[in-house]
C-alpha cells in the first residue's frame, strides 16, 4: 500500500468513526469522487504535507436554510475554507442553464455565510499542478495570517493581504504603490514582517528585492 493510500484511508476512516451525522456519514461511507482523491494525492498532500484540519463531504447549512456538502473543508481554528473540484464534463460541457444558476447560487450562499472558496477545475490537477500547489499554499497561508493580523498595524496586515492576492513574490516598489507610501517606508514595513517570520526574502542579499509569504 502506498504512503498516500495509507494516510488517505486513515484520514477518511477517522472521520467516519467520529461522525454522528447520518447524512454526512453515509456520504463518507460511499467514498470520495475520483477528482477529489486525485486532488488530495497530487496537489493537497504534496503542498500541505498533511490532512490536518481538512474534512471531506463537509455539511453546511446555508443562509437559505438548506444543506449542501463541500468536497473538502479546511477548518483550522473553526475557519471556513471550502474546496470544490469542478469536473469539466459535469460543470462545463453538459451544464444547462438551471444547473449553472444553481451552482452560482450555491457559491453565493456559501460566500454570504463567510466561506472562502477555492474552486479547482479538474483538468488543472494534471495540466497545471504547480499552479494548483501554489494556490494551496496561499489558501492555507490566508488562514494562518488572519490569526495574527489582529496583532499587526493596518499597513502590515494590508501587506499580508496583498501577498495573498498576487500569488507570487512582490517587490518594495509594488508594495509602495499599493500602500501609497514611499519605497523606503515600504521596505521598512517589509523588513519588519520578515523579522516576525511572516514574510521571507526570495531574492537579494545585501539589498532585499522581493518577498513572499512565509510557507
Amino acid at each position: 500500500m502506498s504512503s498516500f493510500q495509507q494516510r488517505y484511508e486513515e484520514w477518511l476512516q477517522q472521520q467516519l468513526e467520529e461522525e454522528r451525522n447520518p447524512r454526512r456519514r453515509e456520504l463518507l461511507a460511499r467514498g470520495l469522487g475520483h477528482g477529489t482523491v486525485e486532488y488530495l494525492r497530487s496537489i493537497w498532500l504534496p503542498a500541505a504535507g498533511s490532512f490536518e484540519h481538512l474534512y471531506a463531504q463537509w455539511e453546511v447549512r446555508d443562509v437559505a436554510g438548506g444543506y449542501c456538502y463541500l468536497d473538502l473543508a479546511y477548518r483550522p481554528g473553526g475557519a471556513k475554507g471550502g474546496i470544490e473540484i469542478q469536473r469539466f464534463d459535469s460543470h462545463v460541457s453538459d451544464l444547462d442553464v438551471p444547473r449553472f444558476k444553481e451552482l452560482c447560487r450555491r457559491h453565493s450562499l456559501l460566500s454570504l455565510d463567510g466561506w472562502t472558496l477555492l474552486s479547482v477545475a479538474y483538468p488543472s490537477i494534471t495540466d497545471e499542478p504547480h499552479l494548483c500547489k501554489e494556490m494551496v499554499s496561499t489558501f492555507i497561508g490566508r488562514f494562518a495570517t488572519e490569526r495574527v493580523e489582529d496583532e499587526l498595524s493596518w499597513v502590515e496586515a494590508e501587506v499580508l493581504r496583498y501577498g495573498r492576492r498576487v500569488l507570487r513574490p512582490f517587490t518594495p516598489l509594488e508594495t509602495a504603490r499599493h500602500l501609497r507610501v514611499s519605497v523606503q517606508h515600504a521596505r521598512r514595513i517589509l523588513n519588519q514582517l520578515v523579522d516576525r517570520h511572516l514574510l521571507e526574502v526570495t531574492s537579494g542579499q545585501q539589498r532585499m528585492r522581493s518577498y513572499r509569504l512565509t510557507e
